[in-house]
């Protein structure tokens, strides 16, 4: 079995709605969840949108390898409309992606692993500190804790009371 850091968060829609039912698929679909983190509202990362978006990491454990998981995580992502059509950031119900697969350094033309900008953005820093305070970025040498103190990201973040 593989220990895998997801970042979910999406910005249209029922924001409840998409996250209680995404997290049932991720149970279903991927694996068990071991942990999650608290859902936080962030505004848009690398584009402008009306509507923040809500954010939250869980731990999951799963038998799938790394494309399984992904083409997996297409699927979901699917159900909630997102439709990949170019490289520019946009609104969307639900967005996941895989933060660590194991401690896995992979790289290829569909999947990068660990997700290339964990280290620059608070939305995935702070629910990941939360439930792991204590992982260590396989490529940086860097807990998630000093990842965190070390982030220029300076968008405000705010814990949502569900």
């Amino acid at each position: 079995m593989h220990q895998v850091f997801l970042g979910i968060g999406g910005n249209l829609g029922n924001k409840h709605n998409n996250l209680t039912n995404v997290l049932l698929l991720i149970e279903n679909e991927l694996g068990a969840i071991r942990k999650k983190s608290s859902v936080y509202e962030t505004p848009p990362w690398g584009f402008q949108a009306e509507e923040n978006f809500w954010n939250m990491v869980v731990e999951i454990e799963t038998g799938l390898n790394p494309e399984e998981l992904l083409q997996k995580i297409k699927s979901i992502e699917q159900l909630f409309g997102r439709k990949r059509r170019s490289e520019n950031y946009s609104s969307r119900e639900m967005d996941i992606d895989i933060l660590y697969f194991d401690s896995h350094v992979l790289e290829n033309e569909r999947l990068i692993i660990p997700h290339p900008h964990i280290a620059e953005r608070l939305f995935v820093l702070v629910p990941l500190t939360e439930i792991a305070p204590e992982k260590r970025h396989p490529l940086l040498q860097k807990t998630s804790s000093q990842l965190l103190e070390n982030c220029l990201d300076k968008s405000e973040i705010r814990k949502i009371k569900l």
